[in-house]
């Protein structure tokens, strides 16, 4: 059977398999409602129209015989086997490893057509597997033949005539700082000291939408990716390399076109005037994250009064976040070192330090005065239809579990307002710090908020704590940002052209950026599979990371990587105590709770499965 998830609806359709007429994974359809008894819990209904596959592409095994070629995916919840045309097979043999695009789709349900795009070298496992995980989450390895000339078209070089009617700011001191390996900058930093004291900070952004035009080959391609995918080894962009990696991005010692917010402030980082539009900048200096970092610990450097300037203004405007009723819910992170071919030789923790928050600050500062500014302006005593980035208050009924369980670790929550639940929120980041109890808290805590989306309607967002908050700074990865740009020019030039699908674009936004995300655990899974193939048989120190009736998943410390101790592996029967996130075993008594300290070995590790098995051996 299958379900169908409807906008705005909390319980998705139930559809039953004669009724999915020919209908798969991640198709947008047309359903029709069945009556049912008025006590039934769940809608139900039936297929009536397939508006758009989910799927187009797919990786897959060829099988040949006599006459025919099929290609059977490895994406288990497609289910069908592709069928090859023999004009498009002379070249295959048995078992050859290809990516295959469906080129039609058979109305009575019989396997769909497709053509052989790519033959893969079947030695390069790792290599298949983050393709097959991108089109199984729908995202084309490719970019179309007329978007990429359209891309190559572009004029690669800067005229001083494009820079006419633009603010031009390639004087002032700019910089960016961005990971060590980053090809794509998409924001800078300009910084200049006024003569009454005060100082302007410029946040400048790729200005993606003088590049990409509605209606283009381009903007089409970009809005059906609408973001970026950052896998372990590979990132696959929204626009093609001349524009993500060339044109918009800004880097040093070359002069770039972008959009601006520049900011008066003094130094208590209070906003006294601000100006928004198109600017020309030039960059003086690339930084990494580190190389700021150390210059923000003392390191001398010629820029390092600047750099120091710009990390007390963005911790002041971090302070003040909190301090409105932010929530602090940063945390380390695991990265995978890779060699050559993309195996994992080491893990590094990615930590958030004072330069990452200042880019973050300053873009927080971009993002919410721009949005604030659009929401000040109406077009026929209307709001004008805009992608606001909100995010929803709690969930009181998902929350309080997570209260009692919290309560265990000596952490109290208030749950009488909204602005009492962000406090308790931060008192448990704070006191729980450096604890064992700390990442389990910080990620079922997570777990018990809404997730932000792209919306029309301005709510707000809670876990920021802004009443306007919008993307404006990443539009070389995220079309919502192209959007932004573009309405704000509008405003700008007081030339409004409101777009009346913009509820669908944010919605489609929004689900496309849950599925890279997907793809991004997909592949992060990927690799922590193929990172434990090498250590099969070892032990180490592991926290519970989940708890079901079957068994229970731990995490390790040292590499965060993720596996099950099933209950049939142990022997044993468990009473899952959902409330308390705890099994609690029927013969042994031995319990098990989310957060709990463990040892544990590695049983197997298989990459097909994306899975880990793991063996409990004590706690600790």
């Amino acid at each position: 059977m299958g379900f169908v998830k409807v906008s705005g609806q909390d319980i998705d359709i139930i559809v039953r398999r004669d009724n999915l007429k020919g209908a798969m994974q991640s198709d947008e359809v047309e359903v029709s409602l069945i009556q049912k008894s008025k006590t039934a819990k769940r809608k139900e209904g039936i297929i009536t129209r397939i508006i758009r596959r989910g799927i187009s592409e797919l990786v897959g095994t060829v099988e040949l015989n006599q006459k025919y070629a099929f290609v059977v995916p490895d994406n288990p919840s497609f289910g069908k086997d592709i069928f090859i045309n023999p004009a498009n097979s002379q070249n295959l043999q048995n078992g050859d490893r290809v990516i295959v695009k469906i080129t039609q789709w058979s109305e009575n349900n019989r396997n769909p057509e497709g053509m052989i795009t790519d033959i893969l070298d079947a030695s390069k496992s790792g290599d298949i597997a983050m393709k097959d995980i991108l089109l199984q989450h729908g995202f084309s390895l490719s970019f179309p033949e007329e978007v990429i000339r359209e891309s190559e078209q572009l004029p690669s070089e800067i005229h001083e005539s494009e820079i006419q009617g633009r603010r031009d700011m390639r004087k002032v001191f700019t910089l960016t700082i961005d990971p060590h390996d980053a090809k794509d900058f998409d924001d800078a930093i300009s910084f200049q000291k006024l003569d009454n004291g005060q100082f302007e900070i410029g946040v400048h952004i790729a200005d993606v939408s003088h590049f990409v035009k509605p209606g283009t080959a381009l903007d089409q391609e970009a809005y059906k990716r609408a973001t970026s995918v950052y896998l372990p080894d590979r990132v696959l962009p929204m626009l093609p390399e001349k524009i993500s990696n060339g044109l918009c991005s800004l880097r040093p010692l070359e002069d770039k076109l972008t959009f601006s917010a520049v900011f008066i402030m003094n130094d208590q980082a209070e906003v006294l005037s601000q100006w928004m539009g198109r600017t020309a900048i030039h960059s003086n200096r690339r930084y990494t994250y580190e190389e700021a970092q150390a210059i923000i610990d003392g390191q001398s450097d010629e820029y390092a009064e600047i750099l120091l300037k710009l990390n007390a203004v963005s911790q002041k405007l971090r302070q003040q976040k909190f301090k409105d009723g932010a929530i602090n819910f940063s945390s380390d992170e695991a990265r995978f070192i890779l060699d050559e071919f993309g195996v994992p030789t080491g893990v590094e923790i990615k930590e958030n330090t004072a330069s990452h928050q200042l880019i973050e600050e300053l873009m927080l500062l971009a993002n919410r005065k721009v949005a604030a500014y659009v929401s000040n302006i109406q077009f026929k005593n209307k709001a004008i239809p805009f992608p606001y980035r909100i995010h929803d208050s709690p969930d009181l009924d998902k929350l309080k579990p997570f209260a009692a369980f919290a309560a265990q670790f000596g952490h109290r929550f208030d749950l009488s307002s909204p602005q009492a639940i962000a406090k308790s929120f931060n008192r448990m980041v704070e006191n729980s710090s450096g604890k064992p109890d700390q990442d389990i808290l910080h990620t079922l805590g997570i777990r018990t908020m809404a997730k932000a989306v792209y919306a029309t309607d301005n709510i707000g967002h809670y876990g920021l704590a802004f009443e306007h908050y919008c993307h404006f700074t990443s539009p070389i990865r995220r079309y919502p940002d192209v959007l932004v740009h573009r309405i704000l020019q509008e405003c700008i030039d007081q030339q409004i052209h409101p777009i009346e699908n913009m509820n669908a674009q944010c919605t489609h936004c929004s689900e496309r950026e849950r599925k890279a995300m997907e793809a991004e655990r997909d592949g992060q899974k990927y690799k922590q599979v193929e990172w434990m193939l090498s250590h099969v048989g070892e032990e180490f120190e592991a926290s519970i990371s989940g708890v079901a009736p079957f068994g229970f998943w731990a995490v390790t410390n040292e590499h965060r990587c993720e596996g099950l101790i099933s209950a049939q592996q142990m022997e044993e029967e468990f009473e899952f105590l959902e409330a308390q996130y705890t099994l609690v075993g029927r013969r042994t008594k031995n319990k098990f709770r989310i957060g709990q300290q463990i040892k544990i070995r590695i049983a197997a590790a298989n990459l097909v499965k994306r899975q880990i098995d793991m063996e409990w051996i004590g706690n600790l």
